[in-house]
């Protein structure tokens, strides 16, 4: 679902102050080194039973132990590639500033006007707010896809926070 002006290459003004910055990436519970020691141990389970099959003569039986462990490790790849996709959202003063990177490193950005975005979420009763929407122009775009529902609530209250401190613009503080 895409929205807004697909920007490529633009670099925002350095000199704006950030209101609100967030880096958002999938969660995954299971660093490298748990993989290797997953790895580790399901190699050597499957082995040890391939083996008694062996000794038993059903011989096919140590093959597909061997094609399992493959497939877990792939399973796991897989996983952790896409772990490398992430989504940032920032608020300035002059723009909201959506740029997500696909696990693939294909980059879509999107900027919208603070003052003319509002923030929609869809809200499941018993599980909570299930999605989180950009509105402008009567389009919507998905955001915090990889948050959890307590995490989307958190975030959805900050966002707001941020949007409205935009509305409200800079503030001049004559001491700094």
């Amino acid at each position: 679902m895409s929205i807004g002006n697909e920007i490529e290459g633009s670099d925002p003004d350095p000199r704006e102050v950030q209101i609100f910055s967030a880096l958002l990436t999938p969660h995954r519970s299971l660093n490298r080194t748990g993989f290797l020691a997953v790895m580790l141990f399901l190699s050597v389970v499957s082995f040890v039973t391939g083996l008694a099959f062996l000794m038993m003569g059903a011989w096919p039986v140590f093959g597909f132990f061997g094609l399992d462990v493959l497939v877990i490790w792939w399973a796991f790849k897989a996983n952790f590639r896409a772990a490398r996709a992430s989504e940032e959202i920032v608020v300035t003063p002059s723009e909201l500033r959506v740029r997500r990177v696909s696990h693939r490193g294909q980059v879509s950005e999107w900027t919208f006007n603070p003052l003319w975005v509002r923030l929609d979420q869809e809200v499941d009763e018993e599980y909570g707010i299930e999605h989180l929407y950009l509105i402008s122009r009567g389009r919507r775009l998905l955001i915090a896809g990889f948050l959890g529902p307590e995490e989307k609530a958190s975030f959805y209250n900050a966002l707001v926070g941020a949007l409205s401190a935009a509305r409200r613009g800079p503030t001049y503080n004559p001491v700094t």
